[in-house]
């Protein structure tokens, strides 16, 4: 039996969309249209999770995956740090809150390592690094399937060499966070290059993310090589996504995506905005340090509706999100990339 029997009826993942968009209504709908759903554990305690593990439960029998933040401590440089800081005090200035301290936290790691090796959820996936063996081959006899996001091929390799059983490769179209192991600033590879690079690498099974909104692009994904395509810019305008109203009304208006730190402090793609226009130049590669400075001032644009003092995270297909639950975008999807292959 391979790692991926039994999670899925049709190709299709539900990226895991920390920051709000996931809910466990969002993963549940995507499970039940027979694809598989994930609960986004990043920036959550581990009860909270849990209590989303348990929600999730009452509407789906059907396998569920948790995403998990790794934890990696960077070297930051303080001083720019510290002007960052400065600069984001007149950033609140105009919503009237002051920014965030900025330091390092692990996101509960250990505590949510401890969830998911009960075996709650049926996949386990990892972003941002992935963890070493001894953790992979507990989870795995806890009954989880174990992903680990990569975004090049020595990542791929150094996943593999840890016992995981799905790579989700990761492109540069890809919304939100890159899931690199170490933040840097060399180009992202676009995904098709990045998937017959790692096909050559590995016999693992791949899951394809960036770029992809429709049956089309699903089928394009499966044909380089990937078994499985994760969407997930294009289920931000569900019902079921906790997707913010300022986040929706840019969705629908449109415009340019871009990766930058402005936010967080690590690179992630998304829709340019006043923000990111004003702030990236002087983002410093700190996280989750700088994600904990901006949160505030975030937080307090998101509640005024204010879409130009938020990360607008998207990838770069994001315009073809419909307004459709998210269960119903899953049936069109396959019923697209059925009409692809039979074309």
């Amino acid at each position: 039996m391979s790692a991926t029997d039994d999670l899925f009826e049709t190709p299709i993942v539900g990226a895991p969309l920390a920051g709000g968009p996931s809910t466990p209504a969002l993963a549940a709908a995507v499970s039940e249209a027979g694809g598989l759903g994930f609960l986004a554990a990043g920036y959550k305690t581990a009860a909270a999770v849990a209590d989303e593990l348990e929600e999730v439960r009452t509407l789906t029998p059907r396998p569920i995956g948790v995403n998990l933040f790794y934890p990696v401590r960077e070297a930051v440089d303080e001083p720019s740090v510290a002007a960052y800081v400065d600069r984001m005090r007149v950033e609140g200035e105009r919503y009237g809150v002051a920014p965030g301290e900025p330091r390092w936290t692990d996101d509960d790691w250990q505590a949510k390592l401890e969830l998911v090796a009960r075996g709650e959820a049926a996949v386990v996936s990892f972003t941002f690094g992935c963890p070493d063996r001894e953790i992979v081959e507990s989870l795995r006899a806890a009954g989880c399937s174990v992903w680990c996001t990569v975004t090049s091929e020595p990542e791929a390799q150094r996943a593999a060499g840890a016992g995981v059983d799905v790579l989700v490769v990761q492109g540069s179209e890809a919304g939100g966070h890159q899931g690199s192991f170490e933040d840097r600033d060399n180009p992202p590879q676009p995904l098709d290059a990045l998937l017959e690079s790692i096909r050559k690498s590995t016999r693992l099974p791949l899951i394809a993310a960036g770029g992809i909104a429709d049956g089309s692009g699903i089928a394009r994904a499966l044909a380089c090589g990937a078994i499985a395509a994760q969407v997930g810019s294009a289920l931000l305008l569900s019902p079921e996504a906790g997707t913010s109203q300022a986040h929706r009304a840019a969705l629908r208006t449109g415009g340019e995506t871009r990766l930058t730190r402005a936010f967080t402090g690590r690179r992630a793609r998304g829709i340019v905005n006043r923000f990111l226009r004003e702030h990236d130049a002087f983002a410093p590669r700190a996280y989750p340090e700088i994600h904990h400075v901006t949160a505030p001032i975030r937080a307090a644009a998101r509640s005024l509706g204010d879409a130009d003092g938020i990360n607008l995270w998207a990838g770069t297909t994001y315009q073809a999100a419909r307004e459709s639950s998210a269960s119903e975008l899953v049936e069109r999807w396959t019923h697209e990339l059925r009409a692809n292959r039979r074309g």
